[in-house]
């Protein structure tokens, strides 16, 4: 199957990544290993975290590139193989797989969206940040602490009220 990516040098863009097994905890207990394999690829390939999101079983995160540079597609590989391979091999691996030689930690495929303007740039950051309370991890924002809303508040770059507005559109589904 030949799937389309948006190719946009220096873009800004929304990610959401997920574990094959979506019962896993496995992003939050590990997460210095995820840690440290972002800061190797970013060593390798920079690019600026705009926020994320750190889910046991899936992340949220928003990048943006370097300005003669689109490929955010080996950057999450070599991140993928970078925290797959610092991992025991214990996980269940379907015979597609086995046959790639792929391990069974993340699911192959993962969802892009090119960021637009300044409200949709801040509509997802908001996602990202909220993406706690939704799942029912936390009841409040910031109180889950795989999350860049704290670097957020402590520059205090979003005011907390456009944050909630935020909340309140993607919850009634004005996003």
């Amino acid at each position: 199957m030949n799937y389309r990516r948006l190719i946009q040098p220096g873009g800004c863009f929304f990610f959401t990544v997920n574990l094959v097994n979506r019962q896993s905890a496995l992003l939050t207990e590990n997460i210095d290993l995820l840690r440290e394999s972002v800061r190797e690829v970013k060593r390798q390939h920079p690019f600026d975290i705009e926020a994320i999101v750190v889910l046991p079983e899936h992340l949220h995160t928003i990048w943006r590139l370097p300005k003669n540079d689109s490929d955010y597609a080996n950057r999450w590989r070599l991140i993928k193989s970078a925290f797959s391979r610092q991992l025991p091999k214990d996980e269940y691996i379907r015979p597609s797989r086995i046959k790639k030689q792929e391990r069974g930690i993340w699911q192959r495929r993962y969802w892009e969206h090119y960021i637009r303007d300044e409200k949709d740039w801040i509509a997802h950051i908001n996602y990202i940040h909220h993406n706690p309370v939704k799942h029912g991890c936390v009841k409040r924002m910031e109180d889950w602490p795989y999350s860049s809303i704290h670097r957020y508040i402590a520059k205090k770059t979003l005011p907390m009220e456009v944050m909630m507005q935020a909340v309140e559109d993607i919850e009634t589904g004005e996003r």
